[in-house]
């Protein structure tokens, strides 16, 4: 069971581990600069202000490198039966927000992929959101599992978090929990290949979203990552990364 909560959230984990950065800040906008950082600076273990590496226990690390062409600037993933992450540490209040925006683009899906089972949890590109949460407000049940998981590790677990995925079969807007804990939900924003090879524009109310996951108001977001992962499918799979933005949208309750 240990394994299977740092699977789920081992790249929640890391963002929270490392020292807290507040991206490229307007007053309307706050931008995590993936076309400017060069995964290549990074070491294994080695901390730093905006960016760290995330690897998993036992498994065998996806390639993050810089591309630079006709394109424009953007982090490459490449996984050969490996999931490793790239994190970035924030404080952002999700209530003001509460839109997030991003480009992405994969070679193609994940043919084993499948969004409801944990031989089935990787993806050619996903983004993680990781969110505060006070573990006194967790079921009777959840607090027993959070202090099993506890006696194993001395990170602090995170215990809500959006997984924003470019999925093989679902449908596109389902939201879902992930299949190794539902402590973190996934959001289908792409699905299938009819877009793969192209770049795509996101946006989604990330508020909305966390409130139709979890049908409660979020705290801060302390985490975003990105992963590219096959080794749960035995596979390979190819991402590409542009910035990350969140923005101040028009909410109401």
């Amino acid at each position: 069971m240990l394994i299977e909560y740092r699977r789920a959230f081992g790249v929640a984990i890391a963002c929270i581990s490392i020292v807290s950065a507040a991206g490229l800040e307007t007053a309307n906008s706050i931008r995590i600069p993936a076309s400017e950082f060069d995964p290549a600076s990074l070491e294994e273990d080695y901390e730093n202000p905006r960016w760290s590496v995330l690897s998993l226990p036992g498994r065998e690390r996806t390639r993050y490198h810089l591309v630079n062409n006709e394109e424009g600037s953007s982090i490459a993933a490449s996984s050969d039966n490996s999931a490793s992450g790239l994190v970035y540490a924030v404080d952002i209040d999700p209530t003001e927000f509460d839109v997030i925006e991003w480009s992405w683009k994969i070679s193609s899906t994940l043919e084993k992929g499948d969004l409801t089972r944990k031989k089935g949890d990787d993806y050619a590109a996903r983004i993680y959101l990781t969110f505060d949460y006070d573990v006194s407000q967790l079921s009777w049940m959840d607090r027993v599992k959070y202090k099993l998981i506890k006696t194993f590790t001395n990170y602090e677990i995170p215990l809500r978090a959006l997984n924003y995925v470019w999925a093989n079969k679902a449908s596109k807007g389902t939201i879902a929990p992930n299949p190794y804990t539902h402590w973190v939900y996934m959001v289908a924003t792409q699905s299938g290949n009819e877009h793969a090879g192209s770049w795509r524009m996101e946006s989604s109310n990330l508020l909305e979203d966390y409130r139709a996951a979890f049908g409660e108001e979020p705290m801060k977001i302390t985490g975003v990552a990105i992963m590219t992962d096959s080794d749960d499918t035995k596979s390979a799979a190819m991402g590409y990364y542009g910035d990350i933005v969140f923005r101040k949208g028009t909410d109401t309750k």
